[in-house]
């Protein structure tokens, strides 16, 4: 079964996401996601997205930060060689920057590339924990495999880190509710 890009069409959202600070060891990303957990303002709680997402982009490598912007163009117009190439780039340059990871596991779920995209959500992962992004990715990969209960699982971690998340609450319990339903 193939995600396609309507339902990867998130993951199109965040990678196109304003490009501002400085990669997941940012000092500012602490207090960020000590916000993110506890606003109860859902519009407070996006802009707080916002930030992070602007931090996890910035490189501190200028070329770096145009081959990411190539690749996150060329993946928003379905150029998706071209995106790979730029994708690949960035992680050569800077293996150690989740966000390159992220942004090419974004473009193999978009190609239904589902093995190669779980291998890059992990290294995503093992590089920034909190990246509710890649998580959330992770549990759409697992419901298009048949894996409610790990895509809920998946789920369940962004709701730990983003717990205002738009629809999040419904999605768990659509794949719990698809969990059971598979074991009746």
């Amino acid at each position: 079964m193939r995600v396609g890009i309507g339902a990867c069409a998130f993951a199109i959202a965040f990678a196109l996401a304003s490009l501002a600070a400085a990669g997941q060891d940012d000092v500012r990303l602490d207090a960020l996601f000590g916000r993110l957990k506890e606003t109860p303002n859902i519009l407070e709680a996006f802009a707080i997205e916002q930030d992070i997402w602007g931090i996890w982009l910035e490189s501190g490598n200028n070329d770096v930060d145009a081959e990411m912007k190539v690749g996150m163009q060329s993946m928003g117009a379905g150029d998706y060689a071209s995106a790979l190439r730029a994708f690949n780039s960035v992680i050569e340059r800077r293996p150690e920057l989740a966000e390159g990871w992220n942004k090419r596991a974004t473009l193999y779920c978009l190609m239904g590339e589902y093995e190669f995209s779980v291998r890059d959500i992990q290294q995503t992962l093992a590089l920034e924990p909190r990246h509710f992004g890649a998580l959330s990715g992770l549990g759409l990969i697992y419901r298009a495999m048949g894996k409610e209960g790990g895509a809920a699982d998946a789920l369940e971690e962004v709701r730990k880190i983003y717990p205002l998340m738009p629809g999040l609450d419904e999605r768990i319990r659509e794949l719990r509710d698809a969990e059971k339903g598979k074991q009746i």
